[in-house]
């Protein structure tokens, strides 16, 4: 049964209790009712963004008067008497430190009548916006909201930031913002400009305290890629996408076309550019699957127009993954190639379960196995003719085995037939790594009725060895389900 490749539809961003906006006030005027010293914070914020600030006060503070005569950017014009409705004609923003909510409700009417965005201090419920904690390497700026629910803690989380980003950084960012015409004039390709940018951003990561020059640009302009398209293959890993690789998510970052399995987690999408086309292209055994000559051809025909693709497959894209077959078809069509790895299944779900594959002393090697023959003439799916069964039986070793579900009676009879000892412990992960991460834990020769009995959805990975031995006997005699459900034998 074959499909075609289908395209996704756009995954959709989760609530904002506020939406992260910045206002451009460069020569704006701003009005700021009070005097205090909260009133006198925000006058100097505004006036640091180069708003020309006008600030209504019968009696201002003394550090109003002191910020009127030396403001950090755009005039304070202090005018000492009340607000009028009048005041707020033509303002690009307001803000004020009301007495009471009687008084902050007619300065905020005031402002939207007027229809000027209002800040009311301390006073949530009468402000179309908040000032939130701020970052500033300008014109790198970052802005943190609580809603107003935890001040402090979003100072807290602003002085980890600040400690994180470099004062250099302003620099860096500053050159960006001087650069970015050039770049634009000289028509780049996406992957280009790509390139341009994330070279850019590892230079100031390694030397945020150096000044950008003119040499610079010149040498990252140089290492940009003109033209043409090309393909990487992916390992998205298990499906925690916290297993990602840093390489990993560059890579969905720079990508035109994602081109997914059915066993990508889609959480792993998310680390991709909401503007990149992401097509699934499944190849599920057992199930509908579409051909992987026609993913080829479209994997192709994607690079020769151009595009950036990212090949996205489950685990690591070597092992298991026809990654030869892919890799075979981008050389002869003189398509550059690369190759991401992921962690595998096998790694992922020993992780999960604190089993080491390779147990000193009870394990001298690792084989991974799968339980799926090629399919040939539109049928497929049976044990595999060639498996070494004397391997599969060998006590020190520990035997993994991909797409084990259909055929996993016939491959556990044969190996027993072979020598396996049937008391050998072994475990099914299904879904490994993810929340809905279930396990069956069992003897070999117990594992496949298990299984029957309890079917597992999602990707299915089997285990063999006896450096399973402690988890079978430990997980087997604790009537508590651990973490991820993991189901036993009794």
């Amino acid at each position: 049964m074959t499909r075609a490749p289908q395209q996704t539809g756009t995954v959709r961003i989760a609530s904002l209790s506020r939406l992260p906006a910045f206002f451009a006030l460069d020569g704006k005027r701003a009005v700021v009712v009070g005097g205090s010293a909260a009133a006198t914070w925000k006058a100097e914020l505004l006036s640091a963004a180069g708003a020309r600030v006008e600030v209504f006060a019968a009696e201002p503070s003394e550090d109003m008067l002191a910020l009127a005569d030396i403001p950090p950017n755009g005039d304070v014009i202090i005018q000492r008497r009340n607000w009028s409705a009048v005041d707020l004609a033509g303002a690009a923003i307001a803000v004020a430190d009301c007495p009471s909510d009687k008084a902050a409700a007619q300065f905020a009417a005031a402002a939207r009548s007027a229809g000027v965005p209002v800040n009311v201090i301390d006073r949530p419920a009468f402000c179309d916006f908040s000032f939130g904690a701020i970052v500033n390497r300008s014109p790198l700026v970052i802005g943190i909201s609580t809603e107003g629910a935890a001040p402090v803690f979003g100072q807290a989380i602003r002085a980890k930031i600040e400690a994180l980003i470099p004062q250099g950084f302003a620099r860096w960012a500053a050159a960006a913002l001087e650069w970015r015409p050039r770049l634009r004039a000289l028509a780049l390709s996406f992957r280009a400009r790509r390139t341009f940018w994330e070279s850019f951003t590892a230079r100031a990561m390694a030397a945020p305290d150096c000044a950008p020059d003119a040499a610079e640009l010149d040498r990252l302009l140089a290492e940009a890629p003109r033209a043409g398209g090309s393909v990487a293959l992916v390992g998205a890993g298990p499906g925690d996408p916290e297993l990602l690789t840093l390489r990993a998510v560059r890579a969905l970052q720079s990508a035109d076309v994602i081109l997914f399995d059915d066993l990508v987690s889609t959480d792993i999408l998310d680390f991709a550019r909401r503007e990149a086309k992401k097509m699934l292209v499944g190849k599920t055994g057992h199930a509908p699957s579409c051909r992987q000559d026609d993913i080829n051809a479209l994997m192709v025909a994607l690079a020769k127009s151009g595009r950036t693709v990212v090949r996205l497959k489950g685990g690591d894209p070597m092992l298991f993954g026809r990654a030869d077959e892919e890799i075979a078809a981008c050389r002869a069509a003189g398509i550059p190639i690369d190759v991401v790895p992921g962690i595998t299944t096998a790694q992922g779900a020993a992780g999960r379960l604190l089993v080491s594959l390779t147990r000193r002393g009870e394990a001298r090697r690792v084989q991974y196995i799968t339980g799926h023959g090629r399919s040939e003439h539109g049928r497929g799916g049976e044990l595999p003719a060639d498996i070494d069964w004397r391997t599969l039986a060998d006590p020190s070793v520990t035997t993994v085995v991909y797409m084990p579900t259909k055929t996993l009676p016939a491959l556990v009879d044969a190996a027993l037939k072979a020598g396996l000892g049937p008391n050998t412990a072994a475990v099914a992960v299904a879904s490994a790594t993810r929340a809905d991460q279930r396990v069956i834990a069992a003897p070999i020769a117990d594992l496949p009725a298990r299984l029957a009995a309890e079917p597992l959805s999602g990707p299915v990975v089997v285990m063999i060895g006896r450096v399973f031995s402690d988890y079978l006997q430990k997980t087997t005699s604790n009537p508590v389900v651990p973490p991820g459900d993991v189901r036993l034998a009794q």
